[in-house]
């Protein structure tokens, strides 16, 4: 039996960082909104003593058990997709702050170019430089009119760094200095700048000093501990939903936060959302939630899925290419780059932060001439020093035995001794990729299990090929004694490592081509939003969540908008 609920404002379907953003924006401007999260509610305390590798960096303490819930996946068309099991190859977080519990915090920015990708694409080289099966797209919006958001998302996350010198422009700067810069961190610039390129310290919401934020809520200075990615933060150091926009939607008297509740439905009677239902999942008793507002902000996967389960919206067919739910499904998780070893320097490698470490764009996006390579867009080339753990962290030189005498003379003798140069690079989205409901496999309450369809493409290989070229001169140029290329992968193995997806309820300017306006509004549902990666056409060449962020508060504005005036479009269908 189900339990029908007073109707509410607004419900939203997960409590990271889009739900938290809307909870916040919109109960300031007076609305109730009640926010649905399937995990448990975490507090900073629950951080405490936290430093644990086996149990969070191992064990994926704040992840999605996967024997309850996870996704199947495949390469290609013909391929049988299995489930994924492995803690390690999915990482998708639960729990009050989502994956923004867990992030490493890495801010940057998408580029001008990204947004415009096709457009200016073809305005510089011709139409016949795209692919044919590569279906990007324009994305709708601007960086110009996105860009007073990524500053609002900054602002409230405290960022600390410097600008990219190659980057779009800003109105304003990051609120917080950028963290130290380690001896590392200066031979990558040093050899970076003699070599011709733009370095600069990487943006990170492990906020360098104590910062109070527009709303008042407060975050502390950055220990470098290095317990930082896939681990909470105990020193409330780290921009995290749960000390910044939940407190925030807290502190207005007009938000309800349930836990342990996951939605299975979109409630739809053919022209608007008219709720969700959802269930306990510790007493397995379904309710009803009717709202003026529904909001998906959840994971790209489950965004889909709800979309899909509740028969809204046509679902992609990547044989006939109609359809839009599901199209355009990008992985950002493989990166690949060079390890140099040196013989008379040694490093403090337990030093470290989620996102400490330097970086250049030189050869991002269209920063460089593509008139002469087979390939479009590019990577970022970056210095990580997130702190070498030593259960993840074992490096010697390519040759070593995997055990006996020299293995451990090798893995004593380089682990001081050793850093990483890698790149982050853009993954544009192919037909034949996308997300769609498995044929066989299902969920604890039967439920169809999203299935993955996914592999590298020539010009994926092509790219990484441009980009290792470039690194391994960097890391030469730092005096490394020896260098190992980290290879990429002929095919795509099925680690979705760090929670970087996008796609599936794609934004453009038209429902021909896209799922959502560029207020996340749905075209066909005007009282339904879908927040998330799950809106990008492609998957810029760095981390998703300061995108996510600006796009949340932008549709926060639509969303408010919308119940001040009773409903309707806020883009006009072309």
């Amino acid at each position: 039996m189900v339990t029908k609920l007073p109707k509410v404002d607004v419900v939203t379907t997960g409590m990271g960082w889009t739900g938290g953003i809307v909870a916040a924006e919109l109960t300031k401007a007076g609305y109730h909104v009640v926010g649905l999260e399937r995990g448990v509610e975490r507090s900073i305390e629950d951080y405490l003593h936290g430093h644990d590798e086996l149990k969070y960096n191992i064990h994926k303490e704040l992840m999605q058990k996967l024997t309850k819930d996870t996704i199947t996946f495949r390469n290609t068309l013909n391929d049988t997709a299995k489930p994924v099991r492995d803690e390690g190859a999915l990482v998708v977080g639960t729990g009050t702050g989502g994956g923004g519990a867990h992030w490493g915090g890495q801010t940057y920015r998408y580029f001008p170019y990204d947004f415009e990708i096709r457009s200016k694409t073809i305005e510089k080289y011709g139409e016949g430089k795209i692919p044919a099966d590569v279906t990007i797209q324009d994305w709708g919006i601007t960086y110009d009119e996105i860009e007073p958001y990524y500053s609002k998302f900054e602002q409230m996350a405290g960022i600390s760094g410097e600008p990219d010198p190659l980057a779009g422009h800003r109105s304003i700067d990051y609120p917080t200095p950028p963290l130290k810069k380690l001896p590392q961190m200066k031979m990558f610039h040093e050899a970076s700048e003699k070599l011709g390129y733009h370095p600069f310290v990487v943006p990170t919401a492990n906020v360098s000093e104590t910062y109070t934020n527009p709303d008042g809520e407060t975050l502390n200075a950055c220990q470098y501990c290095a317990f930082c990615g896939n681990y909470g933060c105990e020193y409330g150091a780290k921009a995290d939903p749960i000390v910044t926009v939940i407190p925030t939607a807290k502190k207005t008297g007009n938000f309800e936060l349930r836990t342990n509740s996951i939605v299975t439905r979109v409630l739809y009677d053919g022209t608007k959302a008219t709720g969700v239902l959802y269930k306990d999942t510790r007493t397995g008793e379904e309710f009803e939630q009717p709202a003026d507002l529904v909001v998906l902000t959840s994971y790209i996967f489950n965004n889909v899925r709800l979309l899909l389960l509740s028969g809204i919206g046509k679902p992609y067919n990547p044989k006939t290419g109609e359809g839009i739910i599901g199209k355009n499904y990008t992985d950002h998780h493989t990166i690949t780059g060079a390890i140099g070893y040196f013989e008379e320097k040694k490093f403090n490698s337990y030093i470290g932060t989620g996102s400490l470490g330097s970086a250049f764009n030189d050869f991002n996006a269209d920063n460089f001439d593509h008139a002469n390579l087979d390939f479009i867009h590019g990577g970022q080339i970056e210095l990580h020093l997130f702190g070498n753990e030593p259960i993840s962290n074992n490096p010697a030189p390519f040759g070593t035995p995997t055990w006996g005498k020299e293995f451990k003379k090798n893995s004593l003798h380089y682990f001081y001794r050793n850093l990483s140069v890698v790149s982050q690079r853009a993954i544009l989205p192919h037909k034949d990729h996308y997300l769609d409901l498995d044929p066989t496999y299902t969920d604890d309450y039967g439920d169809p299990l999203i299935r993955v369809t996914f592999d590298y493409t020539e010009m994926d290989h092509k790219r990484n090929e441009f980009l290792v070229e470039k690194i391994n001169e960097v890391v030469k140029e730092m005096g490394a004694d020896i260098i190992d290329i980290i290879p990429m992968a002929e095919h795509f193995g099925g680690r979705f490592t760090f929670q970087h997806d996008g796609g599936g309820v794609i934004m453009g300017d038209s429902p021909e081509n896209s799922a959502v306006n560029n207020y996340m509004q749905m075209w066909d549902v005007d009282n339904l939003f879908v927040c998330g990666a799950s809106a990008f056409p492609h998957f810029g060449p760095t981390n998703p969540t300061p995108t996510v962020g600006a796009l949340a508060y932008r549709a926060t504005e639509g969303m408010i908008e919308y119940l001040k005036n009773g409903g309707g479009p806020l883009v006009p269908k072309k």
